[in-house]
C-alpha cells in the first residue's frame, strides 16, 4: 500500500487528530513503563506525514520515522525541513526495517498494523522491531477493534467537505475475513473552479488480542497493558481503538 495521491490530502483528511495530546500520552505512557530505563531514542513505525513524529522530537526524543509511501515521506519531510527538526526518515516497510542501530522505544499508532492485512507481515513486523530495540525497551502501538470494523466502519459511507477538497470514504466489511476494504474518492478544487478526481483503496484487518499477545510474546516481547485510546483505562465491548504496552524481554 502506497497511499500514493492520499498523501497530499491527509493531513488536510485528519485535522480532527490531536497529535500533540497523542505524543503527550505516548511520553507519560514510556514513562510509567518504562521502569528504570528512560526511553530517548524512538522509532516512529508507519510514521505517514510525520506529525506525531515532529510532537514527540519536540518533547526531546531522538525520532527516526519509517514509511512505506515515498509519497507520505515526502510531506514529512518538506514539514520538517520548514521547522529544522533533526528526525531521520527512512522508506521501509514495518516488516522490513533495516536500522541503522537500535533503539530505546518504538511506536505505531492509527491502527498502521491493521492495514497489514497478511498475519505472517505482522509477525514479522514485530520480529523486526524487537530486532532494532534494545533490552527493556518499550513499544506502544494501537489496533481497530473489532467493534469498530463491525458497528463503525462497517458497510457505512462519510463524507468530508472542506473548503477546497471533497471526499467520500466508502466501506465493505467482509465478515470471513474479518476485512474491511475502504475506498476514498478525492475531489480537488482547480483554479478554474472545476474539480479533479483521485481515488484511492487499500484494506484493514481485524486481529484479535489473544493473537496480538501470542504474536509479541514469540518475537521477544512482555506484554504489560492494554487500555482504551488516549486512557489508561482496560478496553470494553465498545471500545473502537486499544492501545497495546510492549517490553523487549
Amino acid at each position: 500500500m502506497s497511499y500514493g495521491s492520499f498523501a497530499y490530502f491527509y493531513d488536510r483528511l485528519t485535522e480532527n487528530v490531536d497529535y500533540k495530546s497523542y505524543a503527550a500520552y505516548i511520553k507519560r505512557l514510556f514513562e510509567n513503563y518504562g521502569g528504570n530505563k528512560k526511553i530517548n531514542s524512538v522509532l516512529d513505525v508507519a510514521c505517514g506525514t510525520g506529525s506525531l513524529t515532529a510532537e514527540l522530537a519536540r518533547l526531546g526524543f531522538d525520532m527516526t520515522g519509517t514509511d512505506s509511501s515515498y509519497d507520505m515521506l515526502s510531506v514529512a519531510r518538506e514539514k520538517n525541513g520548514e521547522e529544522s527538526l533533526d528526525i531521520l526518515y527512512l522508506c521501509q516497510s514495518a516488516e522490513e526495517l533495516d536500522l541503522y542501530g537500535t533503539v530505546e522505544g518504538a511506536v505505531c499508532t492509527l491502527d498502521s498494523i491493521n492495514h497489514i492485512t497478511d498475519e505472517k507481515d505482522v509477525i514479522k513486523a514485530f520480529e523486526k522491531i524487537s530486532l532494532f530495540m534494545e533490552k527493556d525497551g518499550l513499544f506502544i502501538f494501537d489496533m481497530n477493534t473489532e467493534y469498530k470494523h463491525r458497528e463503525i466502519l462497517g458497510d457505512n459511507t462519510f463524507v468530508y467537505d472542506l473548503d477546497d477538497v471533497y471526499c467520500v470514504w466508502q466501506n465493505e466489511f467482509d465478515e470471513e475475513n474479518m476485512t474491511t476494504h475502504i475506498y476514498l474518492d478525492i475531489f480537488e478544487e482547480t483554479e478554474n473552479g472545476s474539480y479533479e478526481r483521485f481515488c484511492e483503496d487499500f484494506e484493514e484487518k481485524v486481529y484479535s488480542f489473544e493473537q496480538v499477545k501470542k504474536w509479541l510474546s514469540g518475537s521477544d516481547f512482555e506484554l504489560l497493558e492494554h487500555f482504551k485510546e488516549m486512557t489508561e483505562e482496560k478496553p470494553d465491548e465498545e471500545t473502537q481503538r486499544i492501545v497495546y504496552i510492549a517490553r523487549k524481554k
